[in-house]
């Protein structure tokens, strides 16, 4: 089953990422680096840009990552406005 729990830096899978951009196939890199398939076609789905509304480029995880920050943050609102309305009413 492979290198469970290997980690490889980030500047290895930007590697491999750019590899791949410039024409290798996933096989050819797998072989090359002995990777796993599944494992370099996540390092390049995570790698894919998305655009913003901005009309930005930014990579799908950049853009996972910022959900999850709004959705802490939206939780965090929701924690203070509860608490400003507890201690309002004991003003």
């Amino acid at each position: 089953m492979g290198n469970k729990g290997t980690r490889y830096s980030s500047e290895f899978k930007e590697q491999i990422v750019e590899l791949r951009k410039m024409g290798k196939s996933v096989k050819e890199l797998c072989d090359e680096y002995g990777l796993g398939k599944n494992t370099v076609r996540e390092w390049i789905k995570e790698k894919e840009p998305v655009l913003n509304d901005e009309g930005k480029e930014i990579s799908k995880k950049e853009y996972f990552e910022m959900k999850k920050k709004i959705r802490e943050l939206e939780l965090e609102n929701e924690i203070l406005k509860k608490a400003t309305a507890i201690f309002a009413k004991k003003v």
